[in-house]
């Protein structure tokens, strides 16, 4: 039994692993992404993206929107569902759709940015190539196992494309900003190129969009904010607590190195957790400390956002028990070649 003196320690340790990360990434890191985020939740339509599952849509189209577009909708594990029930239920055909399911929430802007951040940019970039890649190996599969020879599907309307060139120049100069803190290793130097660039952003910004459209991106980074932040700083704390607590010569036995067991062990428990959005970088990292590998650190990272046991339950409502049960078990095996090849290859 634990006793009171421990308890406090492993708290203390805790609130030591969040003050760490409150000096290290809040300024340079979440911040500007948070803005990023905010700008393409509110200035970038999703009706403009979600066009392309329409009727009009060659297939390649339809296949390569769904795989990128969760950098642009920004969707995580939880607001994924409606969107790919309505573009299902629509008729966008269950290839694309489940392309979209799968990629969406691992290529979350935020989610790419903080992995980089935290667990290397060799892992950041991974997430983002190999989810993309990945996702459309699952589509094309679901497609050919279970594809409806007619679909009916429904036009929607085109985007105005000044206002989205305007939308994209934000993004570019976000991204800049975002990127700061990395290129450059002085505050000096920081400052300054930060000041004429947040300059030419806020100058940019209301010059081109109204007050209502500011009004909705402070918004919806203020939302980002209060949904992510209290969840982020709970998983970065109970992180701490677990390199404490947890034997490291468990996690090398049963996640550690790069094999075939290592790697599907560390899918299937990325499938069954329930991550909220980000709070698995500070997990996986924790356990890369105790010794968890490369590859398995990217298994779980393509597993986890892509399923969990509510998820798992929500999409069997939406397309049925049998065709969940194929999409669930190419997400682990997929997660899983994925993090073996990967360990293999950097290794």
């Amino acid at each position: 039994m634990m006793t009171t003196d421990y308890l406090i320690h492993l708290f203390t340790i805790g609130i030591a692993s969040v003050q760490e990360y409150l000096a290290l990434h809040v300024l340079m890191c979440l911040v500007p992404a948070f803005f990023l985020a905010g700008a393409i939740a509110s200035l970038f339509s999703k009706e403009s993206v979600l066009k392309f599952f329409g009727a009009d849509a060659p297939k390649y189209i339809s296949y390569s929107v769904a795989a990128v577009s969760g950098t642009i909708l920004a969707v995580c594990s939880c607001t994924v569902l409606p969107l790919f029930a309505g573009i299902y239920k629509r008729g966008a055909g269950i290839g694309p759709a489940t392309t979209f399911l799968f990629s969406a929430p691992a290529i979350n802007i935020l989610a790419i940015v903080y992995t980089a951040k935290i667990l290397g940019y060799d892992l950041g970039a991974a997430r983002a190539v190999v989810a993309v890649l990945l996702s459309i190996v699952v589509g094309l599969s679901m497609a050919f196992v279970f594809e409806r020879e007619k679909v009916e599907r429904k036009k929607i309307a085109t985007f105005g494309e000044e206002k989205h060139k305007h939308s994209v120049v934000i993004f570019v100069l976000l991204l800049a900003i975002l990127l700061v803190g990395e290129i450059f290793s002085t505050w000096t130097m920081r400052i300054a190129v930060l000041v004429p660039l947040i300059t030419i952003t806020v100058y940019a910004s209301l010059k081109w969009f109204s007050r209502e459209e500011l009004s909705s991106w402070m918004s919806e980074t203020w939302f980002l904010i209060k949904q992510i932040t209290p969840l982020l700083l709970i998983g970065v704390f109970f992180a701490g607590i677990i390199v404490e607590i947890l034997p490291a010569e468990y996690v090398i036995a049963y996640v550690g190195g790069n094999s075939i067991s290592s790697n599907l062990v560390s899918s299937v428990a990325g499938a069954l957790m329930y991550f909220s959005t980000l709070t698995e970088v500070p997990i996986i990292n924790a356990l890369t400390l105790l010794g968890m590998g490369r590859g398995p650190s990217l298994a779980m990272l393509l597993a986890g956002p892509a399923l969990s046991l509510p998820n798992m339950i929500v999409i069997s409502r939406i397309m049925g028990a049998k065709r969940a049960s194929v999409y669930i078990s190419l997400v682990v095996v997929i997660a899983t070649i994925a993090g073996l090849l990967f360990g293999y290859f950097i290794g």
